[in-house]
């Protein structure tokens, strides 16, 4: 990852800023679940603000089809595929949560 301290740095502020008890950071896999080129970009991620912050929850999540359905969830809602690409990523981290969220009840 790039410029790692920097990065931290600015996770660190919005941590302390929010008062956030946990993070959860997407696991990109095909959809046979193998891992690809992004899986290991995310990997690395994951280790780095483990490490970075051991004192927090740091939990991966299975992200499979979330793109997928947040386009779908805009286009249900209205919004033009044009205008979705600066909405994608946000809405696709929303179905991440709730599905990570949903995994908690079901524990």
């Amino acid at each position: 990852m790039s410029n790692d301290d920097d990065f931290v740095a600015k996770l660190r502020q919005l941590v302390e800023l929010e008062g956030i008890a946990g993070i959860v950071v997407g696991r990109p896999v095909a959809l046979s679940g193998r891992a690809t080129a992004s899986t290991y970009f995310a990997d690395e991620l994951f280790a780095t603000i483990r490490g970075a912050f051991p004192e927090l929850e740091v939990v991966q999540w299975d992200e499979r089809l979330t793109t997928h359905e947040a386009q779908r969830a805009l286009s249900k809602a209205g919004i033009k595929a044009k205008s979705q690409r600066d909405r994608v990523d946000g809405a696709a981290a929303v179905i991440l949560l709730q599905n990570y969220m949903d995994g908690l009840v079901g524990d």
